[in-house]
């Protein structure tokens, strides 16, 4: 029953003229649409009570049966725009049943209106700040009025205008990076011909024209190619991370078409938008023929915007665009990045507020509440306003400045650049670091190791042998089919090493690209191209492949040419051998294995080669006792092993295999799973050939680097789009996870009742580092997600694999929401920039990926092994600094708080100034400024002592340097110097009040001036240059001053007598403390740099 409450009158209505008589079966049609209208119309009618009754209703996935009218309503509201599948008919966008979304890229945060209100709302949300906007238009009453209005409103203006100027140029870039995208120019096919279009203008249905090298503009369907083999590579290292091309097909049907593609009537029929970029599922049908020709589409038809063509022409049908594409899905958008320690110092000011309101209370509270004592205490708040100084916030801003620019000159990290300057002490506080492993740990280029085949293992200096070996055996290769006819003999040394070269440089998905420079330009070639070995480039969807081939290469036995159905070989002696291809079974991370069917065109031998991970292959090969030793200890030197097998086929074994294969093929109901047991039938008792070892090798000192970040006390966790396998061999050989630990791989979860036993198999145990692919994530976290972020949490490392750009910002997501701690991501690609910008300090490497994790950064850096020093001193110095300076100013506004509240209290609680005008404007600015902000420069140990002992780091997480205990002792020295130095002035002054004023304030001055350099650990030459400065503009300001001060007293000696003791009494003690803190409790610190 479903009760939908219009107002308060009850009325029972059959709704008579809404639906018609007797119509049982209508709520059963009752479609969510038709409710959605159905309700706005009668909210549009008088007040009534309607009862539905409906078997089974829900509201845009939601079950509204539990719901008022009015929640409904809100939801319908609030909703966003349901993504569906759709049918789009090729070249005719005016076709489309819906209105899509504009093709234009948008990065950014405001528009011309909302500029203004929205960098006012980010700085006002902030407590501090809208304190001070208070306070300062209090200063237009005329009865609150304290001193005058510059002193209030030019340090606010001044920092509203830097922030404004700041935002206004950081926009002005974005605006410019988005229009340069937006205006980029694709020739678009129309029935007219060619047109060229701008790539905001694209919509769907469009037929777009993609020359090589140039960016896909939207998610398109492949359709045709200028390749004569109807397929083409893309790089897609903006889209997934990964730098090698992948392959993609064109639809048979269009790529076969001898006229143009307005000569058919075609549509596809496409999924709705999604994540995942790794699937696809859609269909081709051609209209225009009978019967229909269907044909199934797949990830390999489609080309993502974002990703670039590297080989041909390209055309293809445009299915989704803009917010829709697959980029802009995984891509999260960037949010205003608010440090930890300005929070603290939010939550430092607030307890000053709550003070200051006490203390006022207090003040009237003694006078007795007589009178209007509600505007006293207003201007009492007014008065003890210092106690939050508006300078805390420039002088912080202008802090984080000085550390920018310090991290962009330092020579020993080149390169560096800091784009957002609003978070440098985030360096200094990181617990977890998540980082990306293609191009961030390592180089992303394969270098071949070793090469085992049983009885005999060779090296990178063994190499020749092998190459001796397939000279040997190429002259030999007729009597071969012979040998192995016969009975069982056990092969020779070179006819085996030639067997396992051959499979190596047969199973594969690598297509050898030949370019041709005709004046200059450099075009792909035809069949007429030249073989020569300059002249060739290998490509494939993974790096490993294209090594082993480039290997083969290296050792004779060369692959010239590639095309769907055949590939070409040459040996030593120059012949060539020809291979049909027959069937291909690709990797997939489930089967963990390829393999490939070939027919010999000389000898009309059918072989089927397979090559995979030894876990998956161990089962398929003949017995041997070899094996899973040696990926053992390949797998401890860091390398990538894979396991290469054959087995020989009769045209009869084959004929049997090829049927079954189709039938499986062609089959609705679980056709994964049929395909998968017909290819499991041929996998049984293969010849092992041999195992392979390949180096990913790694960026220059990550191993360093990352012992260096672990001794800090940092996790580290790697985030990677790429196998379990290769994941874990970098985290072996970059020593993420140490040689003396265990590694618990996550079993593959696809229920509740799976993840909980695996769970609980983790559980049990300990100190180990984990592996899980992103699959097995997103179950645990749907189900467990507080019991495995709290089991992760105590790992030593993590690895996660096969991660989308989205899993990757989630998971630093779930830490900042489950640990309270600060996240760093750093990657190189445009798949990383999700967790970039979800990280509470994003770094970015300009990589082989280009720049667009670089761009989306706070931190720009070149090389992975600049993290160390970038964390381990400039963020340490960052955090400790601004500790420091935060501090020292609040220090500053407490101590002239104090004396305020001393003053008043002496002289009957009136609510008057003690300092006015330039005297307050002066304290705050030019006499004691450039000292205080001198703390920027201050060091407690050298940089290299920094990176000698990286546990120092350890400390700075835990936050003692700006706490409530720090800020408590900050809190007593301002209570302790406030007050001697007004009790001092009023107990030495003669007879005039003005002499109090002279004697107070320049005992202040230089009270301030010995608190820098009692706070100051390591001097600079400029500290000292600040120091004499001040002192020289106060000295010298005196003579001017004669509104404020008594010349003619201040040149005596009284003056200077009565200044100087009290500045000792305030001074002194605390110098004595420090000493004797040092002595016997000395920081961590001090023992190092003693």
């Amino acid at each position: 029953m479903f009760v939908c409450s219009f107002g308060c009158e009850s009325v029972t209505t059959a709704l008579a003229g809404e639906f018609p008589p007797g119509d049982t079966n209508l709520f059963r049609t009752f479609k969510a649409q038709e409710a959605k209208g159905f309700f706005i119309k009668m909210c549009q009618k008088k007040p009534l009570k309607i009862q539905l009754r409906l078997t089974r209703f829900t509201l845009d996935h939601v079950d509204v049966s539990s719901l008022s009218c009015c929640d409904c309503l809100a939801h319908i509201c609030r909703r966003k725009k349901e993504l569906k599948a759709r049918t789009v008919w090729l070249g005719c966008p005016e076709k489309c049943e819906e209105k899509y979304p504009k093709n234009a890229i948008k990065n950014q945060k405001y528009n011309i209106f909302t500029f203004v209100p929205g960098v006012l709302y980010q700085q006002f949300k902030f407590f501090l700040n809208l304190y001070f906007l208070v306070v300062a238009c209090s200063q237009f009453v005329p009865s609150l009025k304290i001193g005058y209005l510059y002193t209030y409103w030019a340090p606010l203006g001044f920092v509203l205008a830097v922030t404004m100027v700041r935002e206004a140029v950081d926009e002005v870039r974005r605006y410019q990076r988005d229009k340069e995208m937006n205006s980029q120019l694709y020739s678009k096919l129309t029935v007219r011909g060619k047109v060229q279009v701008k790539s905001s203008d694209i919509q769907v249905g469009d037929l777009i024209i993609v020359d090589k090298n140039q960016r896909i503009p939207a998610d398109m369907i492949f359709l045709r190619t200028s390749e004569k083999n109807g397929a083409c590579f893309i790089r897609t290292d903006q889209l997934d991370g990964e730098t090698d091309w992948k392959l993609k097909v064109a639809v048979g049907c269009t790529q076969r078409l001898p006229a143009d593609l307005f000569s058919i009537t075609a549509y596809v029929y496409a999924q709705k938008p999604q994540l995942d970029i790794h699937s696809f599922e859609g269909n081709f049908t051609r209209e225009d023929t009978d019967p229909q020709i269907h044909e199934s589409l797949s990830i390999e038809n489609t080309l993502w915007a974002s990703t670039v063509v590297a080989s041909g022409t390209v055309i293809g049908v445009v299915i989704y665009t803009g917010k829709e594409t697959r980029s802009v899905l995984n891509t999260s958008y960037a949010k205003n990045k608010v440090g930890l320690l300005d929070l603290e110092l939010n939550r430092l000011t607030k307890a000053l507020f709550l003070a200051q309101v006490v203390l006022s209370i207090v003040m009237v509270a003694v006078q007795g509440f007589v009178g209007p004592w509600f505007r006293n205490l207003f201007r009492f708040v007014v008065l003890f306003s210092y106690i939050i100084p508006i300078s805390l916030r420039v002088n912080l801003d202008m802090g984080k400045s000085a550390y920018g620019w310090m991290i962009m000159k330092d020579e020993n990290i080149p390169g560096t650049v800091v784009r957002t300057s609003t978070i440098p002490e985030e360096l200094g506080r990181l617990v977890y670091l998540l980082t990306d492993k293609t191009g961030t740990l390592t180089q992303n280029e394969m270098v071949f190791k070793r090469l085992h085949l049983g009885t005999v293992s060779y090296g990178t200096d063994t190499m020749d042998e092998i190459q001796s070996h397939i000279i040997h055996t190429s002259g030999a290769t007729p009597s071969r089919k012979t040998q192995a006819s016969g009975p069982k003999v056990r092969k020779s040394v070179s006819s085996r090493i030639h067997e396992a070269v051959k499979a190596i440089a047969l199973c594969h998905n690598v297509t050898p690209v030949y370019e041709s420079h005709v004046n200059g330009e450099t075009e792909s070639a035809e069949a007429d191209q030249d073989y020569s070995d300059d002249n060739r480039t290998y490509q494939a969807s993974s790096p490993d492949e294209v090594e082993l081939v480039r290997w083969t290469q290296s050792v004779g036995l060369t692959l010239v040419n590639r095309d769907l159905n055949s590939l070409q070989l040459k040996t030593p002696s120059g012949q060539i051998l020809s291979f049909h291809i027959l069937q291909i079974f690709p990797f997939t991370s489930e089967s963990k294995r390829m393999g490939i069917i070939v027919r010999e065109e000389s000898t009309g031998d059918i072989t089927f080669y397979m090559k995979g991970a030894d876990v998956a292959m161990a089962s398929i090969v003949q017995y041997n006792d070899w094996l899973e030793e040696e990926c053992g200890n390949m797998a401890r030197e860091g390398l990538r092993t894979l396991v290469v097998a054959k087995k020989c086929l009769s045209e009869e074994q084959y004929q049997d295999f090829e049927n079954r294969y189709n039938q499986a093929k062609l089959s609705i109901h679980d056709r994964g799973l049929k395909v998968a047991a017909v290819v499991e039938s041929l996998e049984r008792e293969m010849e092992l050939l041999c195992l392979t070892g390949v180096e990913d090798q790694l960026q220059a000192d990550v191993r360093p680097t990352l012992e260096l970040l672990r001794n800090a006390g940092i996790k580290i966790w790697m985030l990677t789009g790429d196998k379990l396998e290769t994941a874990t061999c970098i985290a072996k050989s970059s020593h993420l996870v140490s040689r003396s630990q265990d590694i618990h791989v996550f079993r593959p979860v696809s229920n509740r009742g799976e993840a909980h036993l695996e769970l609980n198999a983790f559980r049990r145990k300990h100190d180990c580092a984990l592996v899980i692919s992103g699959d097995s994530l997103e179950v645990c976290l749907r189900y467990y997600e507080h019991e495995f972020v709290e089991l992760a949490c105590q790992c030593p490392a993590v690895v996660c694999c096969r991660c989308s750009p989205t899993q990757k910002a989630q998971i630093v997501t779930l830490l900042q929401q489950h640990t309270a701690n600060r996240t760093c991501a750093i990657g190189d690609g445009g798949n990383d920039v999700s967790m970039i910008q979800a990280a509470d300090c994003g770094i970015g490497i300009e990589g082989k990926e280009g720049k667009q994790a670089s761009l989306a950064a706070d931190f720009s850096i070149t090389q992975f092994k600049h993290i160390g020093r970038l964390l381990m001193v400039h963020g340490r110095n960052s955090y400790k600094r601004s500790a420091a300076l935060g501090q020292f100013v609040m220090h500053r506004g407490m101590i002239i708080s104090t004396m305020q509240a001393v003053f008043s209290s002496v002289f009957y609680f009136a609510s008057v100034p003690l300092y006015q005008g330039f005297l307050m404007v002066g304290y705050a600015t030019i006499y004691t400024m450039f000292p205080v902000f001198s703390l920027v420069l201050d060091q407690d140990v050298k940089p290299e002592m920094a990176l000698l002992y990286p546990e120092l780091y350890k400390d700075l997480t835990k936050g003692r340097s700006l706490s409530f205990k720090t800020f408590l002792i900050w809190v007593l020295i301002s209570v302790y110097q406030g007050g001697i130095l007004m009790y001092g002035a009023l107990v030495l002054f003669e007879s005039e009040f003005v002499h109090v004023v002279a004697i107070s304030f320049t005992a202040l001055i230089l009270t301030e001036l010995l608190m820098v350099a009692l706070t100051i650990r390591t001097w600079h030459w400029l500290m000292v240059v600040a120091e004499f400065f001040s002192l020289g503009c106060y000295l010298a300001s005196l003579a001017f001053l004669n509104e404020y001060f008594d010349l003619s007293f201040i040149t005596t000696w009284p003056f200077l007598w009565k200044v100087s003791a009290i500045t000792l009494v305030s001074c002194l003690p605390l110098y004595i403390i420090k000493y004797l803190k040092r002595k016997f409790s000395p920081p961590s610190y001090s023992k190092l740099s003693s």
